[in-house]
């Protein structure tokens, strides 16, 4: 099974709710050459000033994968190319004190540029060796 199929997205999303588990985000990882795209939080925001990989909320009645297409797009304005990878996924605790599961997958895009940010305050092409103020959970995710 490719992690593209669509059978793979709902056994990753029906394994969570199986943990009970209600909020999933899809997250990409996007490469070029050598450097990770990181996005920056708002200061405002929940967990404001943290720097993150492209991410956000599987809406209802979407895939996993429409997801990731859909938010990588609305957060940086780039279009993924390929989903080369699923790197597994980590747990949170949300701004409602709920659980959330990120499933981090492993993306190329058409072009890198230009980032469009629409919901961070900044971007940057970050080195897996000198990682800004990420999580532990993107620090260890970056680093394998």
């Amino acid at each position: 099974m490719t992690v593209t199929s669509p059978e793979f997205a709902a056994g990753l999303a029906a394994e969570a709710e199986a943990a009970g588990i209600t909020g999933f985000v899809a997250a990409a990882v996007i490469n070029h050459d050598g450097r990770v795209l990181l996005v920056r939080r708002n200061p405002d925001d929940y967990m404001g000033g943290l720097w993150e990989i492209p991410s956000g909320t599987v809406e209802s009645g979407e895939t996993v994968l429409d997801a990731l297409r859909r938010e990588t797009g609305e957060e940086t304005g780039l279009t993924i190319d390929q989903v080369t990878g699923y790197l597994g996924h980590f747990d949170y605790r949300n701004s409602r004190g709920g659980i959330t599961r990120q499933f981090n997958f492993a993306v190329t895009v058409e072009k890198t540029e230009p980032v469009v940010l629409t919901e961070h305050d900044a971007h940057q092409w970050a080195l897996p060796s000198g990682l800004p103020e990420v999580s532990d959970a993107v620090r260890e995710l970056i680093a394998h």
